[in-house]
């Protein structure tokens, strides 16, 4: 099954960073935007793999004030 996530990414020191916006804790870095594309894939598949990190799953989100 292929699912569709955001890719948000910028550049870190020459290095391509970035972190899939729908599922905290997924991110990774890659010399070029394809590598981090790859690597950012493999990072899902290892926290599918991980039985500790599927709770995480079920995650909700809601919009919160901050004061600055």
């Amino acid at each position: 099954m292929l699912r569709y996530f955001t890719l948000e990414y910028w550049l870190d020191d020459g290095w391509y960073v970035g972190r899939l916006k729908e599922v905290p804790g997924v991110l990774s870095q890659g010399e070029s935007l394809e590598e981090l594309e790859e690597n950012i894939r493999d990072a899902y598949r290892l926290m599918l793999d991980d039985e500790e990190v599927l709770p995480y799953a079920d995650a909700r989100s809601k919009e919160i004030g901050v004061e600055v």
